[in-house]
C-alpha cells in the first residue's frame, strides 16, 4: 500500500494549474455542499473537491453567501471546482466566466447525469447523444475562460466504449484539461457494475489526465482501478460520503476509530443547521444519512429510525442513543443502501 500512497502524493498537472494528490472528490446533487466540504477539510488527504452541480443559467447571479449550491468558505476556493449543467452554450459560457471570476479552480461541465429531469433539458448525459452541441459547449467555454475546464462523463447510451474514447479525443482538441470518466452506459443506475476496462481504453487515447470513477470503495479498490487502468487518478464520489476520512486514509495513512463515526455524524448535524435553514437541512441530512449507515451491518435499520427524526434536537438524541456503542461495521458498504 506504500506504493499507492506514494503515487497518490504525486502532484499532477491539470491545465495551468497543479493538484498535490490524485484522488479527487465527484460532484454528488445534495451531498457535496459546503457543510459536508467543511467535514471533508477536516481530514483532508484529497487533490480537489467539488461543489454540487449548479444550473448554468442560473449561476451568474447567483448571491454565493445565500445560494445552497453555489457557496463555498472562502479557504476552499484554491482547491473548489464548481460543476455546472445546461444545453446551450452562451449560457454555460457566461456560468463559467462567473466561476473563473470568483478564483475557484476550475470549471466542469456535466454530461454524466442521467436524472430525467436534467436530460429532459438536453443537459447531462443527454448531451453524450449530440457530440456536436457537446463540443460546442467545450469549445465555447475554453475561448472564454484560462482555468482549468473538466468534463465528468459516462460511456455514452450504448454498452460500447467507442463513442467514449473519440469523444474524449475530441474534448482534447477541444481545450479540455481532464476528464473524469464512468464507464456505465447513461440509463444504467448502478445496476451493473462499471466496466473499468473502458478507463484504461480512454486513457492511452488521449494525453490529458483522466479520472476512473466507479465502484471504488477502499484503498484496495483504488489500488486495483489504477492498476487495471493506468489512469491519472481516481475521483470518489459515494464512498466519501459515507467515510470523508477516506482520501487521508489512502494518502496520509489516517486511521479511523469507532467514535469517529457519531463524531462525523454530530458535526454534519451542526454544519447543516448552520448553513443552510431548517427544513432543508433535515432533507440533506437524510440524504446523507443514506450513504453514512452503509458503514454498518445494520444499516438499514439505523436509516429507518433516521428517516422518522423531523427536528435537530431529536437527531442528536438519536444519534447520541445509536452510536453509544458505535454499531456493528460492515466489512464493505451495505450492498442495500450503498446501490441508490
Amino acid at each position: 500500500m506504500n506504493s499507492l500512497k506514494s503515487f497518490l502524493n504525486t502532484p499532477l498537472k491539470i491545465g495551468r494549474k497543479e493538484i498535490a494528490k490524485r484522488v479527487i472528490l465527484a460532484p454528488m446533487a445534495g451531498l457535496t455542499h459546503i457543510a459536508f466540504r467543511e467535514i471533508l477539510d477536516d481530514f483532508g488527504g484529497y487533490g480537489l473537491t467539488y461543489t454540487e452541480m449548479c444550473n448554468a443559467r442560473a449561476l451568474p447571479h447567483e448571491n454565493r453567501y445565500k445560494s445552497p449550491v453555489f457557496s463555498w468558505r472562502d479557504s476552499e476556493a484554491v482547491h473548489l471546482v464548481c460543476q455546472i449543467y445546461g444545453s446551450e452554450p452562451e449560457v454555460m459560457t457566461r456560468a463559467a466566466v462567473r466561476i473563473e471570476s470568483e478564483g475557484l479552480f476550475g470549471v466542469d461541465v456535466n454530461m454524466g447525469c442521467s436524472v430525467a429531469g436534467i436530460c429532459h433539458k438536453n443537459a447531462g448525459a443527454a448531451l453524450l447523444k449530440d457530440p456536436g452541441l457537446a463540443l460546442s459547449i467545450v469549445r465555447s467555454i475554453r475561448e472564454a475562460v484560462s482555468c482549468p475546464l473538466i468534463i465528468k462523463y459516462r460511456t455514452g447510451w450504448e454498452d460500447k466504449p467507442e463513442p467514449a474514447i473519440r469523444l474524449a479525443q475530441e474534448f482534447e482538441q477541444a481545450g479540455v484539461d481532464a476528464l473524469i470518466f464512468h464507464p456505465r452506459v447513461a440509463p444504467d443506475r448502478r445496476s451493473r457494475p462499471p466496466k473499468w476496462e473502458y478507463i484504461k481504453k480512454v486513457q492511452k487515447a488521449v494525453s490529458i489526465p483522466v479520472f476512473g470513477n466507479g465502484n471504488v470503495f477502499s484503498p484496495e479498490d483504488c489500488a486495483r482501478m489504477l492498476d487495471t487502468t493506468n489512469c491519472a487518478g481516481i475521483a470518489l464520489g459515494r464512498m466519501a460520503i459515507a467515510k470523508p476520512w477516506i482520501f487521508a486514509e489512502m494518502t496520509e495513512g489516517f486511521e479511523p476509530y469507532p467514535e469517529l463515526y457519531p463524531q462525523v455524524a454530530l458535526k454534519m448535524v451542526e454544519l447543516l443547521w448552520t448553513y443552510f435553514e431548517p427544513t432543508r437541512a433535515i432533507k440533506l441530512f437524510k440524504k446523507f444519512a443514506l450513504y453514512f449507515c452503509a458503514n454498518f451491518v445494520f444499516g438499514n435499520s439505523i436509516l429507518n429510525g433516521f428517516m422518522k427524526v423531523q427536528t435537530k434536537e431529536n437527531i442528536i438524541k438519536y444519534i447520541e442513543k445509536t452510536f453509544t456503542p458505535c454499531p456493528q461495521l460492515a466489512p464493505k458498504p451495505n450492498s442495500i443502501l450503498f446501490s441508490g
